[in-house]
């Protein structure tokens, strides 16, 4: 494996006041800036709830020097990023991801619109529309409810009990009270003493550090401000409560005055607390069946206070009796052990993390400034916050610390791997006869050992597919995702995403991450999935149904393929499935080390293709349950052929509509908060898709007036500016700017639209040959619907030429 990432970053201030972290992180393909602004929602006046979530919204509409137009959200998302902002209750964030060669021009932006945000009255106006529109969502949105519910058992005066979300109400704009609060909350707090901003990537610790330089010179200059200390959390003696409602039960830990690097001590006690491992608080609880699932995590910390929140799912018809001792025998236990293992392993999975973490969750978590692991200090802490929860050492059992992780062990590689007898690392890439017969039995296996892709990294990805004569039922399904938890966690753990899915009559089984554990962490997936007493759970999920949009997006795999009736039976399902699958960036010793995996492979192997899905000229609605009474929708628009022509126009159409749409349908005409529109690969058929969700109107015909006034925006785009676009896609296809993951997804729809092996090769080719009036042409397919129209909303149909379907 190459040499780690160093666990902490470079930390310095520099001469303005500004904080910075900065790591180099060579493996990167990617940099990324989060900047934290010691200020949030409780920073506020009491008058004006909301103000600081307003201020965030606002600072996105442009500037003088960079209009909405050319800001920082339009920059990342034309260079194929990632850029968002959060509000908290005592910091707010920014943060953005790019390819390198223009995180300088982000970074710019990012600079010019903390020094020199318009909020023009007409701009803020908009705005608050916007936020009043996402607290309506809010208000209706169950989680959101319950997260507000479980602070009710804290003192009434303390900011946690207060409403910070924002609404037409909270936020009276034309008042000039109000905008002198709104000028000097920005004036107090966006200054170079309040923030801190964390750099990641490939470049040079000195590289970086003239970067943060150079965006901190436009800052207001100015001393770290203090922030009001909130009133205690509670005002009796007891430090904390419980809330029991329908198949669940919330426990609640108020602490205070807490000690130095309290933060990592909650983290690291959480981990374990959260742990399903033989001998823990989780299984025990199962095995005397009163949880089915347990969830802890610290809800807030400032200022030596915190909430910890320990969450139980209840099986049906079970009382809530006796959790609570449980949870505090199992505390008692944890507080006399020796934590050295359990320090040590919690090291060597954050170093994991770190590896494998993208530029953006580098940066992110570096802002945060958190000791990395737990020290000596924060043994003492993690001591002192059990002690104010109440945990003895005097338990009754039987508990055990958890098996460590077995895919945390890693083994050193053998020397010159992948190299044959008499070969050095000179020869690689020259192949004999044998290696070609070889890599000619694996091009026809139905595991297919990707030859487009650099197998000389730490990363890869394995695709397994099965294709059934049955649709999964859901109950089965749901059961079959629940056992593989406890592996998906280790596997987590140790870098390996693992994730497995039904859609219409396929499961999909994808594992992304360090490529040294995946081959054993692929035998325990296949043992656990096939395992003969598979029982099929008959109780409703108690899980609260996200926000309408989400759950459009999770439903569109599964209707863009065909149903049959679905079957509980899993013998039956595996005994019919064929299978095949894709292999990306594995190297030869970890290809060989997959052998045992293969072999245990559940089904008949089936290499043959068979067709993308296809709704040539339809016009098929599907309408999906909800339960909310805001209007979703999702408009997905595939291609007319599987030509790569097709797919590079439909790429640079969805370049040119992202900003635009955005803007027309969120900013201008107010529809929503939740606004986007991209392209998307789903089963290997390739779509233009575009989602809102309004708590007003029906989206659809705004999307599909934006698409007829497509080629007048096309049109609008001089010829500087469109060959830049059309470069800039290109480039995001380049195996310099492509993470593993990334290419493997490309990969992988490659293969199921039927692609030939150098996909990744010919795909930025056809970008660039794209030309105006080809362009144009795809707009016209485009508003033809000659590859068809998939919609999914909350509402139904609304007539020819739309067909409603199941």
């Amino acid at each position: 494996m190459p040499a780690l990432n160093p666990l902490r970053p470079h930390t310095e201030t520099l001469a303005n006041g500004l904080r910075v972290t900065l790591r180099h992180a060579p493996n990167l393909k990617r940099c990324a800036a989060a900047l934290r602004v010691a200020a949030g929602s409780h920073d506020v006046p009491l008058a004006w709830p909301g103000l600081a979530h307003f201020l965030e919204h606002l600072l996105f509409l442009g500037t003088e020097r960079f209009p909405a137009g050319q800001g920082l959200m339009a920059y990342v998302q034309g260079h194929g990023g990632q850029v968002n902002a959060r509000t908290s209750e005592r910091t707010t964030d920014y943060f953005f991801e790019l390819p390198p060669q223009a995180f300088a021009g982000g970074l710019e932006r990012l600079s010019d619109m903390l020094a020199h945000p318009r909020m023009s009255p007409d701009d803020q106006l908009r705005e608050r529309e916007v936020l009043h529109a996402e607290f309506i969502a809010w208000s209706q949105d169950p989680t959101a409810q319950q997260q507000r519910a479980l602070f009710d058992g804290l003192c009434e005066t303390h900011p946690l009990r207060g409403f910070h979300a924002g609404n037409r109400d909270s936020l009276p704009v034309p008042q000039a009270e109000f905008q002198q609060a709104l000028q000097d909350f920005y004036r107090r707090f966006y200054r170079t003493g309040q923030m801190t901003l964390s750099l990641a990537g490939p470049q040079s610790v000195d590289e970086l550090r003239v970067m943060a330089e150079a965006f901190g010179r436009a800052l207001a200059q100015g001393e770290k401000a203090p922030q009001q200390s909130p009133a205690p959390l509670m005002t009796t003696p007891e430090p904390s409560y419980q809330l029991a409602g329908e198949r669940r039960l919330d426990l609640l830990f108020a602490l205070e005055a807490l000690p130095e690097l309290s933060a990592e001590a909650l983290l690291f006690l959480c981990h374990w607390l959260n742990s399903e491992k033989p001998g823990g608080l989780l299984a025990d609880l199962r095995e005397r069946g009163l949880a089915e699932k347990l969830k802890a995590e610290p809800l807030y910390q400032f200022a030596g206070q915190a909430v910890l929140h320990v969450e139980f799912t209840l099986p049906a018809n079970s009382a809530a009796t006796g959790i609570r001792e449980r949870l505090m025998d199992w505390l008692g236990f944890f507080a006399g052990q020796d934590w050295s293992p359990l320090r040590d392993e919690y090291i060597a999975l954050l170093q994991r993390q770190q590896h494998i973490g993208s530029a953006l969750q580098l940066a992110r978590l570096d802002s945060e400034q958190r000791e990395v692991g737990l020290s000596g200090q924060g043994v003492t802490a993690l001591k002192h916050i059990l002690k104010q929860i109440g945990a003895v050492d005097n338990f009754n059992g039987p508990w055990q610390l958890p098996a460590p992780n077995p895919f945390l062990r890693s083994e050193a590689p053998a020397p010159n791997a992948g190299l044959i007898r008499g070969q050095t690392s000179a020869h690689r890439g020259l192949r004999t006869f044998a290696q070609d017969r070889s890599r000619s039995r694996r091009e026809r296996s139905p595991m297919q050992f990707s030859q487009a892709w650099p197998d000389n990294s730490a990363e890869g990805a394995i695709y397994l597919r099965w294709r059934l004569d049955s649709a999964p039922g859901s109950s089965l399904q749901s059961r079959l995702e629940n056992n593989l938890q406890a592996l998906r966690e280790d596997a987590r753990q140790a870098g390996v995403d693992l994730s497995f899915n039904a859609s219409g009559n396929e499961w999909l089984l994808k594992l992304n991450g360090l490529q040294e554990p995946m081959p054993v962490v692929l035998e325990h997936a296949l043992k656990e999935l096939t395992k003969p007493d598979v029982a099929v759970s008959q109780d409703e999920s108690t899980s609260v149904a996200p926000i309408p949009i989400r759950q459009l997006l999770k439903a569109l795999p599964g209707h863009c393929l065909e149903h049959t009736a679905s079957s509980d039976d899993v013998r039956q399902l595996w005994s019919s499935a064929r299978w095949d699958g894709l292999a990306v960036g594995l190297s030869a010793q970890t290809q060989a080390a997959m052998g045992l995996a293969l072999s245990r492979i559940p089904g008949t192997p089936d290499n043959q293709l068979t067709p993308p899905p296809s709704i040539l000229a339809q016009h098929l609605w599907s309408t999906v349950d909800t339960a909310s009474s805001e209007h979703a929708l999702l408009l997905f628009c595939p291609t007319a052929t599987q030509e790569i022509a097709d797919e590079a126009a439909w790429r640079l159409l969805a370049q040119v509509c992202q900003t635009p749409f955005y803007q027309r349908l969120r900013v201008e005409l107010q529809l929503g908060y939740a606004v986007f529109s991209a392209l998307r690969q789903i089963h290997g058929q390739t779509g233009l898709l575009f989602g809102v969700q309004s708590p007003n109107v029906v989206p659809l015909q705004h999307i599909e007036q934006f698409l007829n006034d497509l080629p007048a925006l096309i049109d609008a785009i001089d010829d500087t500016s469109f060959i830049a676009q059309r470069q800039t896609l290109a480039e995001q296809f380049s195996s310099a700017a492509l993470t593993t993951a990334q290419a493997a997804e490309l990969l992988w729809q490659g293969k199921l639209a039927g692609r030939s092996s150098d996909y990744l090769m010919h795909l930025p080719k056809a970008i660039v040959r794209i030309d105006r009036a080809a362009l144009l042409a795809a707009a016209q397919r485009l508003n033809q619907a000659e590859g068809g129209r998939r919609c999914l909303a909350n509402s139904p149909a609304p007539g020819t030429p739309w067909q409603e379907t199941k």
